[in-house]
């Protein structure tokens, strides 16, 4: 069986290659790889086409195969809430929280990813459409990036003037002192709805759930034992990294991940799934108003603790 992550490098979907890399998924009986597949909704195509069995990704990015939620649900969550940060270069002197500085900023963000800070500009009351400029970042758009990581680099040779992404791109671009965080709304730097926008989520199609729900209740618990796992030693996260990261993110991956045990819940709650809902009609992905069982493949919820 195979999972595709749209981000590898990163903190984002790591309980994936971490379940893959240290046996969690093997303990649970089964076979399972991962795949980066760049951008997200090219993952969630695949996995309708049935090229990969699960994705590990952005929960409203499902919308992209799988419209009004028909045909694929979320299993779990792999962490809570809206988990990208905005990062500005550090000579523009941006002070944290302060969304009117980012007028007439050129500002990274990959395709899908970048829903998430238009709609947070819009509750803060800018024009993400004229206010700003949001565009791929320059590199990204290629097999085997980490997007992240080289929006970091981006940053560093000013090629963009901010961008929005994970906590290791965050993370590389605030080390080499070419970065600020401006905005975290998973903690709580941002307006308070965007935590519901989107979270870590792994996604199933229903066809999976129908005719093999015994290795989708394995999959959900390697990723909840897993969990356990990074928050019980974090020096895992670590051996994780030796084995499918570069040397340099490998370096970073434990105090990265870290910041996010707090989060390391499988639960998906309907206050959620409400609040993505709301987002997703918003931005134009869906028109109804699916309930939480649409969304939600509640029968693995007792397997989430």
């Amino acid at each position: 069986m195979k999972i595709a992550v749209p981000d590898l490098i990163s903190n984002s979907y790591f309980p994936v290659p971490a379940a893959v890399e240290l046996g969690f998924f093997e303990k649970e009986g089964l076979d399972m790889s991962y795949e980066l597949l760049f951008p997200v909704d090219d993952a969630n195509k695949a996995l309708r086409d049935g090229k990969f069995d699960f994705v590990g990704g952005s929960s409203h990015s499902t919308l992209a195969a799988f419209p009004e939620w028909e045909g694929a649900k979320l299993v779990c969550a792999l962490s809570q809430g809206m988990y990208w940060l905005l990062i500005a270069r550090t000579d523009l002197n941006i002070a944290l929280g302060d969304t009117d500085a980012l007028k007439g900023l050129n500002i990274g963000a990959a395709p899908w990813v970048e829903l998430g800070l238009k709609r947070l500009l819009m509750e803060a009351g800018l024009d993400p459409e004229k206010d700003v400029n949001i565009a791929p970042v320059p590199g990204t758009i290629a097999p085997g990036v980490s997007f992240g990581v080289t929006a970091a680099k981006a940053l560093e040779e000013g090629k963009i003037d901010a961008f929005w992404a994970n906590g290791m791109g965050a993370e590389v671009a605030v080390t080499r002192g070419v970065g600020t965080v401006v905005l975290d709304p998973r903690r709580g730097v941002g307006p308070a709805a965007s935590f519901n926008y989107t979270q870590p989520t792994l996604a199933t199609t229903q066809k999976m759930i129908d005719e093999n729900p015994d290795a989708v209740a394995a999959a959900v618990r390697a990723i909840v034992n897993v969990q356990k796992a990074l928050k019980a030693d974090i020096s895992l996260a670590t051996e994780v990294g030796r084995k499918s990261f570069p040397e340099a993110e490998t370096a970073l991956i434990a105090q990265v991940v870290e910041r996010d045990l707090a989060y390391y819940d499988a639960t998906i709650t309907p206050e959620f799934v409400a609040g993505m809902n709301a987002f997703s009609r918003d931005m134009g992905l869906m028109t109804g108003d699916p309930s939480y069982e649409d969304v939600v493949a509640t029968q693995f919820s007792s397997l989430w603790k």
